[in-house]
């Protein structure tokens, strides 16, 4: 399954440039190895490369650069911390209750002890990665536009209906990476692909550009199209990511959008039901959806009743194949120190029992583990939850300790095992087993007579399991959370979205007086950990400034102590502010 969207990727490393201008700024130059295409050959044939053109609108949330792991597009951060999905996670996840990165390494412990300022790399970092992936998704749709006019390229009907999907697409592309840019940095440059090559984009207020990105997505979200290939996105994706929007239109725009956001979720609802868990469309295991061969939950993937991953991130660390002369071959493909290899091995070390082979992959980092505040919404008891969600987890069993006073010791904090790259079943469900030497809950097969690691296959350098986006179950929760506040949709409907995603974790589902907004945030916390919502789930709550909930190291105190309100979003990087030739305001409060 995963070849295809390799391919579509690695084609985007081989284009290189079209006469497009791009954030590394050196493409318009022609090109020196022999596999970059150039305008004249895409001419003669722009069916065939119009794909791998596209790709590095996809990989360029995938992958830092396109020399592979060891390069970026971008500098001023290293090639791990410039990753897309890795740049968001530092800001959306460190600086919150569920993680903390234990090392002091520059910018991260500002961020980890919110206590930044607008010279920080990291945030400065990721402006500049979201708007590297926001100029190559515009310049592909300016390319297709003016394919004719400017370079003599005439599309048949067949390839037009080609482009204009892929047109669709990078707008998506382009918009979620515009969601982060609305979410963390609020009033931001309009960058759009109506602009003129060198034009600088305007700075406009967060409401204006949530409303120009909007209603960019519901402008495409008629003519998309299911998608059932893999690694492509769909209808799904794209409502979702709307669904995504409405529910924090509020906090961008001042404006509640309850009832579209009920719609939103319910049309994607609707298209799920029938398979999966409770015929809800959910994977009937959540930890299988983090695993190693998550594709089967994706579009195109092979358990398509349980397609709950509406939006995914493919990574695949190499295939195999057979070359011309019938010889097998090794390709590297999908590569990255961000995406799940990070997420992965940033969890895991090889100072507990748990070694990094019973997770499937081969290395360690002994980074990160959860701030005390978040690890007990799991009710843990004797280092044990009842909650599926956290059957993974590193707990005072493995050694560890459930408060974090010291804020360098990796065993101070549970760590949250969630994405690993082992394999599942063909049927959707994680295998687990409990460890001969410890009795605990390990994932993957396993060999009880290899004391090294019980069969599990850890000799991969980079993870397989492929990033969710957008999840189902967040949707579920979305609904829930729109009728709680907006009084829309159907009361029996919303508490059911509730309970059938705390069922699928092994817990209890809730009455109606249960069914309250502060215990939806904890249920999000509980589904959606890791997978940047967090802080954003928080400001929605008011809960992220201010005094109403603290947690450990929160402004740089053990115990935990507030933060101002102007804290609800970043500042603009001041690299950003002295670049422009005109006034471009720095967020109140820095």
């Amino acid at each position: 399954m995963k070849s295809y969207i390799n391919k579509f990727f690695l084609g985007a490393a081989l284009v290189a440039s079209l006469g497009m201008t791009s954030c590394v700024g050196d493409l318009d130059q022609l090109p020196k190895d022999q596999n970059v295409k150039t305008a004249d050959q895409f001419k003669a044939d722009p069916k065939m490369y119009l794909g791998g053109l596209m790709g590095k609108c996809y990989s360029g949330i995938a992958i830092s650069g396109q020399g592979g792991a060891g390069e970026s597009d971008i500098s001023g951060l290293d090639n791990g911390r410039s990753c897309w999905s890795r740049a968001i996670f530092m800001l959306n996840e460190f600086t919150t209750d569920e993680c903390n990165w234990i090392w002091k390494d520059s910018g991260i412990f500002d961020l980890c002890t919110d206590t930044w300022s607008s010279n920080n790399e990291n945030i400065f970092g990721t402006y500049s990665r979201l708007y590297c992936h926001i100029a190559v998704c515009n310049d592909f749709i300016k390319f297709v536009r003016n394919a004719e006019s400017t370079y003599g390229i005439t599309f048949d009907a067949e390839t037009r209906e080609i482009a204009d999907q892929l047109v669709r697409e990078a707008r998506a592309l382009r918009d979620l990476s515009y969601f982060y840019v609305i979410d963390l940095y609020g009033n931001a440059a309009y960058c759009w692909d109506t602009q003129l090559t060198g034009e600088e984009p305007p700075q406009m207020q967060r409401a204006d550009l949530y409303n120009a990105v909007v209603s960019d997505l519901e402008e495409i979200l008629p003519d998309f199209k299911d998608s059932n290939i893999y690694g492509r996105i769909g209808k799904d994706a794209v409502e979702a990511l709307l669904a995504k929007f409405y529910l924090n239109a509020e906090v961008f725009t001042g404006k509640a959008e309850w009832q579209k956001c009920w719609t939103a979720c319910e049309n994607i609802i609707k298209r799920h039901q029938g398979g999966g868990f409770q015929n809800s469309g959910l994977a009937t295991d959540y930890l299988s959806l983090f695993c190693g061969n998550n594709d089967m939950f994706a579009p195109g993937g092979s358990l398509p009743a349980q397609n709950e991953i509406l939006w995914n991130i493919p990574y695949n660390y190499q295939i195999r194949f057979i070359d011309d002369n019938g010889k097998e071959q090794v390709a590297d493909c999908t590569q990255s120190y961000g995406g799940t290899t990070f997420l992965i091995l940033g969890a895991i070390s090889d100072q507990n029992a748990a070694t990094p082979g019973f997770y499937g992959i081969n290395g360690q980092w002994t980074c990160m583990h959860a701030r005390p505040e978040f690890s007990e919404k799991f009710d843990f008891s004797g280092g044990v939850s009842q909650d599926g969600r956290a059957a993974l987890w590193l707990t005072e069993n493995d050694g560890f300790s459930i408060a974090n006073t010291e804020f360098t010791t990796y065993k101070d904090g549970y760590v949250p095992i969630k994405f690993t790259n082992v394999q599942c079943n063909a049927d959707g469900t994680m295998p687990l087993w409990a460890d001969p030497e410890t009795g605990l809950t390990r994932a993957g097969v396993h060999d009880l007579d290899n004391d090294n690691n019980y069969g599990v296959n850890a000799n991969a350098t980079f993870a397989d399991a492929d990033l969710p986006v957008i999840r189902l179950a967040e949707i579920y929760l979305t609904a829930a959370e729109a009728h709680l506040r907006g009084g829309v949709g159907n009361a029996s409907d919303a508490l059911n979205y509730v309970n059938i995603v705390r069922q699928r974790a092994g817990v209890t589902g809730w009455n109606n007086a249960e069914f309250t907004l502060a215990n939806i945030l904890d249920e999000r916390a509980r589904e959606l950990y890791w997978e940047n919502n967090r802080r954003t789930d928080l400001v929605r709550f008011g809960m992220f400034t201010g005094t109403n909930y603290n947690w450990s190291w929160k402004n740089n105190v053990s115990t935990g102590a507030g933060i101002p309100a102007h804290m609800n979003v970043f500042p603009i990087p001041t690299s950003v502010i002295n670049s422009y030739r005109g006034p471009y305001i720095q967020n109140p409060g820095y």
